[in-house]
């Protein structure tokens, strides 16, 4: 199974008591159940607004990893990276953040960023920034 995040939530009595209702009536086996079965429906709803977002707009789907190395070539090459990214994008721990300076361009993440502490703050800026 993938990894997963949490997501805290807030719902109104009357709702959580409806979802309560069909766990109990064996609908779903749990309130997480049903919170991922209806998003899964979401999800599906809206998968062309989702396809042509991702065609047009967005220049990766899936995890993205850039280590040191790449990140190095990149700079070398005097090149700067414009990445969107619906998915993960993972930098590893040993990339210094003035190297992530040198070679990012602008970032936007539609998911989720694995990277320092400090390198996360930067990609915030950059997204802010577009």
């Amino acid at each position: 199974m993938s990894e997963l995040e949490k997501v805290t939530i807030n719902l109104g009595a009357v709702d959580l008591g409806q979802i309560d209702l069909l766990v109990e009536e064996g609908f779903y086996s749990n309130r997480t159940d049903f919170i991922r079965q209806s998003i899964r429906q979401q999800l599906i709803v809206h998968s062309g607004e989702i396809k042509q977002t991702t065609t047009y707009k967005y220049s990766a789907l899936g995890v993205f990893k850039y280590s040191l190395d790449e990140l190095e070539e990149l700079q070398r090459g005097n090149k700067k990276l414009e990445l969107k990214v619906i998915g993960t994008l993972i930098i590893d721990q040993n990339v210094p953040l003035a190297l992530v300076q040198e070679t990012f361009k602008s970032v936007k993440v539609f998911g989720i960023i694995k990277a320092r502490t400090d390198i996360k703050n930067y990609l915030q800026t950059l997204r802010d920034l577009s």
